[in-house]
C-alpha cells in the first residue's frame, strides 16, 4: 500500500473543512453542505477504488 493515498486524503479533507468554513462564515450554508458533500464522494471514489483492487488480489489468491 502505498502512503501517498493517505496523504490525499488528509489533503481533500483539509481543503473541504476550509472551504466549508468560509462559505458558512460568509452566510452560504447550504452550498457549504454541497462542497462537504462533494469532498465526501471523492474521497468515497478513491477508497473505492482500493477496496476494488483489494477484492481483486483476494480473488487472485483464491483462484476464483
Amino acid at each position: 500500500m502505498n502512503i501517498d493515498i493517505i496523504f490525499k486524503i488528509a489533503a481533500v479533507g483539509i481543503l473541504t473543512a476550509v472551504v466549508g468554513q468560509i462559505l458558512k462564515n460568509s452566510g452560504k450554508e447550504d452550498i457549504s453542505t454541497l462542497a462537504t458533500l462533494a469532498g465526501v464522494v471523492i474521497v468515497l471514489f478513491m477508497v473505492l477504488g482500493m477496496i476494488s483492487e483489494l477484492f481483486t488480489s483476494i480473488r487472485g489468491m483464491f483462484n476464483f
